[in-house]
């Protein structure tokens, strides 16, 4: 079984047992399940036809356990002009979460 939902306004694909890179979030001290309830479509068993949400799907959710809260790779943002001597650099690292997903529920 398979299940698209939306986080962040990111569309993502996931099957029971997959590992995910999620935007960070603000968590509750010692929290370690996270709940995804904008499920926009459910497939993927014996045969039967998709479910497609309009927008979403009203009673499914995605259940994930948090794995491990991270830093991204570092993206280096450069500003040039020439003949101006102007030249700045500057460096970001987004906040990430790995979730691993442990239950679709229709």
């Amino acid at each position: 079984m398979y299940a698209i939902f939306e986080d962040s306004g990111t569309q993502i694909l996931v099957r029971q047992g997959d590992e995910i890179e999620i935007d960070l979030r603000p968590l509750v001290e010692g929290q370690k399940t996270i709940t995804f309830d904008k499920v926009l479509a459910l497939g993927g068993t014996d045969g039967q036809p998709a479910k497609i949400g309009v927008p979403y799907l009203a009673s499914a959710k995605v259940e994930a356990e948090l794995i491990e809260k991270f830093l991204g790779e570092k993206l280096v943002i450069g500003k040039y002009s020439r003949r101006k001597g102007y030249r700045r650099t500057l460096g970001h690292r987004q906040g990430l979460l790995l979730v691993r997903v442990t239950g679709i529920s229709a």
